[in-house]
């Protein structure tokens, strides 16, 4: 931690010399992206949290980390010593960053930030208050050992994966942004780019996405790359006609020289220093990108495919299920197997790679064994890489990017005997997985409902989970993606049909064991027009941890319907040990 702390003083040193009060530093890009490349894992350099979310916040004389209930055991251990005060979001008497701000800054102070990184609707909220000074990136003056910004190939993913042409996406596009009274567009994330232009890359770990923006005018579309060997490729010959190809830090110049015009772009999601770059005669029209909800919303194609990506992926869970439970058996109750963390998560990425058409996890495996389960979003390390002992939990949350589509699946294994408690736990975690699995709503039902609904079973025992109950996931793309969020902060997220969201309620109990079960549902218009959810992730749930009693028939009805589901679909792509070992694990409970 000593670094961190002689990283913070260097820190200081500049803000002095810039004459900031404070310094923001949040976890994110130059698009506003929750995953990102190592060149701007600011945050983690300054702090030593690892955690895909937080903001740290530095002054002259205290530093703090804000970040949601998924990290708070993480980040207790890795802030440990470094002098960063952790700051648990949403818990009581805990303030929010501007709140912060207002009881420990005056007005007219200075603060500092990337405005690269900063989204146009915080910093306005901050320039209510405070000078900003958002035009230098003093973590990247001190940063002497900062990976460098190289982009991968941009390459293309044929029609029988996407479903509709570049063409008529922007087509789409274009409409509704005259809709929307604008005869310009902004976007900047990166996943709907990709979307619109049927393109993929490399350039965010697990996210096959490129470091580009999107201009779109009364007559064409101006896309910024970062690769620009892109720009002489044979795909980039094939891009729309309408489509010209420029540098990726051009937008900055680009946009200074608008000559009037409404542009469309959302300050929520586009960066301060962007939106300055607009010239005062052009007026912003502040509103979602239509391309999110476009893409959102998969076709046909796309479900027929992301459907296969499962089957696929469900059998490499099987088949390290299978392994990981003969490999376990051997041992006595509470005996060392030799096995840890980091090596079941290492086996399980060998299944997936065996699988045709893997590219790549969709996000760092969670594999937490007894305490480490009840760590949300545990990220296993060497330092941290516990031994799995013939008992208890280990929690296993993955996910593969394949050539036709996105997965995502969390199951919770018992590695030997279990509480009675622990099976409690579970079934009751089951409970609310299949109530929101089963459920049937009308159209216009938003994200929150379906979340309180799915929690119901769980607080009727006195339980609940600091996490929403589901993600949108893309179509090889992000595993978290939106509009559509099973939360609660869902309350203007309505589920439509096409939408693909994950089902994964959990149970932590610190220090003991997490439990956390997790399908992607897809949302489809039943015969009678209400709205219900097919699954798509294929995988037996843990026989052993199932108390029958606690069940209603209607839940057990579900439960046997999925294992038969499951049997049916998996079948023909396993060998012969994996068939024997999943054919008992779906008999009727």
């Amino acid at each position: 931690m000593r670094e961190i702390r002689e990283q913070l003083s260097a820190l200081r040193r500049c803000m002095k010399r810039e004459g900031a009060d404070a310094y923001l530093i949040p976890t994110t890009d130059f698009h506003g992206s929750e995953y990102v490349n190592e060149y701007f894992t600011c945050r983690k350099f300054m702090s030593g949290f690892t955690g895909s979310a937080g903001t740290l916040l530095v002054t002259r004389d205290w530093a703090g980390l804000w970040t949601d209930g998924r990290y708070f055991l993480q980040a207790e251990a890795q802030l440990n010593g470094s002098g960063i005060e952790l700051m648990k979001e949403r818990e009581p008497g805990v303030p929010t960053i501007e709140e912060y701000l207002m009881d420990h800054l005056t007005a007219g102070s200075c603060l500092g930030f990337d405005g690269r990184v900063v989204d146009c609707q915080a910093a306005d909220r901050f320039a209510q208050n405070y000078r900003l000074k958002w035009d230098v990136d003093l973590v990247g003056e001190i940063w002497k050992e900062r990976p460098p910004l190289l982009p991968q190939p941009i390459y293309e993913i044929p029609l029988t994966v996407t479903g509709e042409t570049a063409v008529s996406k922007l087509g789409r596009l274009r409409s509704a942004v005259t809709e929307a009274g604008a005869d310009m567009h902004l976007i900047t994330r990166m996943e709907e780019i990709a979307w619109l232009y049927n393109l993929r890359g490399n350039d965010v770990e697990n996210t096959p996405v490129f470091f580009s923006f999107l201009l779109m005018g009364p007559k064409g579309e101006t896309l910024y790359v970062l690769d620009e060997t892109f720009c002489r490729s044979e795909a980039a010959a094939r891009l729309p006609k309408t489509t010209q190809l420029r540098p990726y830090f051009q937008i900055f110049e680009d946009l200074k020289h608008l000559d009037g015009g409404k542009i469309l772009l959302s300050r929520s999601g586009t960066s301060y220093a962007m939106v300055q770059c607009l010239p005062q005669q052009v007026e912003v029209i502040d509103g979602e990108d239509p391309a999110e909800r476009m893409k959102a919303i998969k076709n046909e194609t796309e479900i027929r495919s992301t459907r296969e990506a499962h089957r696929r992926d469900g059998a490499a869970m099987v088949q390290f299920l299978c392994w990981l439970k003969h490999a376990v058996s051997g041992y006595a109750a509470g005996e060392d197997t030799g096995l840890t963390e980091l090596s079941a998560a290492d086996r399980l990425l060998q299944y997936r790679k065996a699988q045709k058409g893997f590219k790549d996890l969709s996000f760092t495996t969670i594999a937490g064994y007894a305490a480490n389960g009840a760590v949300i979003h545990y990220d296993p390390t060497p330092e941290t890489n516990a031994k799995l002992l013939a008992e208890g939990f280990l929690l296993v949350d993955s996910g593969g990017q394949y050539e036709d589509g996105t997965t995502d699946i969390t199951r919770t294994i018992a590695l030997g005997p279990l509480t009675r408690e622990m099976k409690e736990n579970y079934t009751s975690v089951l409970k609310g997985h299949i109530a929101l699995a089963s459920a049937r709503f009308p159209e216009g039902t938003f994200g929150a409902e379906l979340d309180r609904l799915t929690r119901r079973p769980l607080q009727e025992k006195g339980l609940d989970y600091n996490h929403g109950t589901g993600h949108g996931v893309g179509h090889l793309l992000s595993v978290h993606e939106g509009p559509n969020t099973i939360s609660l902060r869902g309350t203007g997220s309505l589920i439509l049909a096409g939408m693909i969201t994950s089902d994964e309620p959990g149970v932590y109990l610190a220090g003991r064991y997490g439990i956390r079960l997790e399908n992607e549902i897809l949302c489809r218009k039943g015969e009678d027009g209400l709205l219900e959810f097919e699954p798509l992730t294929w995988c037996p749930w843990e026989r052993e941890a199932i108390l029958p009693e606690m069940l209603t028939d209607k839940e057990r009805q579900w439960l046997n319907d999925y294992h038969r589901q499951v049997r049916e679909t998996l079948l023909p792509l396993l060998d012969r040990k994996a068939t024997e070992w999943l054919t008992e694990q779906t008999m009727p409970i």
